[in-house]
């Protein structure tokens, strides 16, 4: 049993370090640019990527150990295959891996702020974590941009038909915004808002309205705890959103009373369940756990919140949200996404 956790351990800390290089790969483009090669020596990919000689070389000793890249000892020769390129690269991707191992560094940069809250309690707060913004707006255009229009929206029914005749439509924690712009460019009669606390996301979000032609929309810098009810919305969408907030519960009374009388709330958030022992078995369980401490439960404490935690689970979101109001709280998943459900509330029905 010793020798078995050993080599356990052992192929924990190869493959954490197998992470960081493959975030490196995305950031810099090596898998895209590999995925389009044939057989290659380090010097052909250099001069390809027009990256440093010595870095790829040593980059792709840890791509070759880690089984990510093939090699051919006798021509010195490198390559991607097809299969794999399909879960490493931008484009023609089924999902790009790569590009979630970014969370790796993102978290770790704040370890020693996390062992100070250890010891005194509290959290760290948003502006700790550098590249944020920009690696969540990666993250949440995969898993919600993408699949936005064909399978999320059809989950509410003849919410596609309303969009098209004109609604209004409010996603809070818009981040950068590409979900707004999306649905705003998807349907013109329609009226699209986003708010998030971010300066520099909400900056990204109106720049990017603006590159689309999107006169429908609007983004502005709000605190979701200070909504203005008199403003009412026939749709309000949170994309994992809800559990970072500092006073979730106030969050949800602030959305059911933001909603017109048909209005639908549209929940996206990760699929877990609340007590531990349901999640043992969870394919993410310990990189969910992980973000949860290093980040979502951390960034709530840090504005003296309820630290809720990216592992709340359904049982409690279910809870939550009817306490909120919500007399009917309908959970969907869809068959390509293992990390999120998906809760459509009422007001009435």
């Amino acid at each position: 049993m010793d020798n078995d956790f050993s080599n356990y351990l052992i192929d924990v800390i190869n493959k954490s370090s197998l992470s960081l290089m493959l975030s490196i790969g995305h950031r810099t483009k090596l898998f895209d640019v590999l995925s389009v090669l044939s057989p290659s020596t380090v010097e052909e990919i250099a001069s390809k990527s027009k990256l440093n000689e010595r870095y790829i070389k040593e980059w792709l000793g840890a791509m070759v150990t880690g089984k990510i890249i093939e090699y051919d000892s006798f021509t010195n020769k490198f390559w991607l295959s097809k299969e794999k390129a399909q879960y490493l690269t931008r484009e023609n991707n089924i999902y790009n891996f790569s590009a979630s191992m970014q969370w790796i560094p993102i978290l770790s940069q704040v370890e020693d702020e996390i062992v100070e809250c250890f010891i005194k309690g509290g959290g760290v707060p948003y502006s700790s974590y550098n590249r944020f913004h920009e690696v969540m707006a990666e993250e949440s255009f995969q898993t919600v941009v993408v699949g936005l229009i064909k399978y999320i929206l059809p989950l509410v029914p003849n919410l596609i038909t309303d969009l098209k005749n004109g609604i209004r439509v409010l996603d809070i924690g818009c981040g950068k915004g590409k979900a707004v712009n999306l649905m705003a460019q998807h349907f013109p009669k329609s009226n699209f808002y986003g708010y998030d606390l971010s300066n520099e996301a909400i900056s990204d979000a109106i720049k990017e309205a603006q590159d689309m032609n999107n006169s429908n929309v609007s983004f502005k810098i709000q605190d979701i705890l200070n909504l203005t009810l008199n403003d009412k919305f026939d749709l309000i969408t949170a994309f994992d959103a809800i559990h970072d907030q500092p006073k979730p519960d106030l969050v949800l009374k602030n959305i059911y009373k933001s909603l017109s009388d048909d209005g639908v709330f549209l929940m996206q958030d990760i699929l877990a369940s609340t007590p531990l022992k349901d999640n043992i078995s969870h394919p993410l369980g310990t990189f969910l756990y992980t973000i949860s401490c290093l980040h979502c439960m951390s960034v709530s404490l840090s504005q003296n919140g309820a630290g809720l935690g990216a592992m709340w689970g359904k049982e409690k979101a279910i809870s939550m949200l009817k306490e909120a109001g919500f007399e009917y709280v309908e959970v969907k998943t869809l068959s390509h996404d293992f990390q999120n459900y998906y809760y459509i509330c009422h007001m009435n029905k």
